[in-house]
């Protein structure tokens, strides 16, 4: 019996510390991409932005405001998904978007976090974090290529 409660204690402690992450450290970073999405379609920057970066985003088969997801995803995963969410509820981004883009979501989210919080903390020099960078743009780019292949 005691095994029992200490089974349900372990999920009750785990439940609300998974709570406590996703509200006070995922979903401030999916809110602020979601208003961020939504301030840049207000003011008209997110046109342009679209304009100049259609080139570089048509290489995966993407419109070209998708490059606000990427840029979101280096600072927070979550806000990479929130600001692909909001892409999404505008009419930018389709399902098959989103569906490319989400290798690069996973590939290369949050490498600003990561790099105070695990490389930082590591004690890894500085001066190798450009190289572990461009990894992980490098892994993106080839997951949402290989996605674009399978949508082709």
């Amino acid at each position: 019996m005691s095994s029992q409660g200490n089974l349900y204690a372990a999920f009750v402690e785990g439940s609300i510390k998974g709570w406590k992450v996703a509200t006070q450290n995922m979903l401030p970073n999916v809110v602020l991409a979601f208003v961020f999405i939504q301030m840049l379609q207000l003011s008209g920057l997110l046109d342009s932005i679209g304009e100049y970066c259609a080139p570089l985003m048509n290489l995966f088969g993407l419109p070209g405001e998708a490059i606000t997801v990427l840029i979101s995803t280096w600072f927070s995963a979550g806000g990479g998904v929130g600001a692909a969410a909001g892409l999404y509820t505008h009419g930018i981004m389709s399902s098959r978007d989103i569906t490319i883009i989400m290798p690069g979501i996973f590939l290369m989210g949050a490498q600003i976090q990561y790099a105070g919080r695990i490389l930082g903390v590591a004690g890894v020099p500085s001066k190798h974090y450009p190289i572990l960078y461009a990894i992980g743009l490098f892994n993106a780019a080839m997951g949402m290529l290989t996605m674009k292949w399978f949508f082709v």
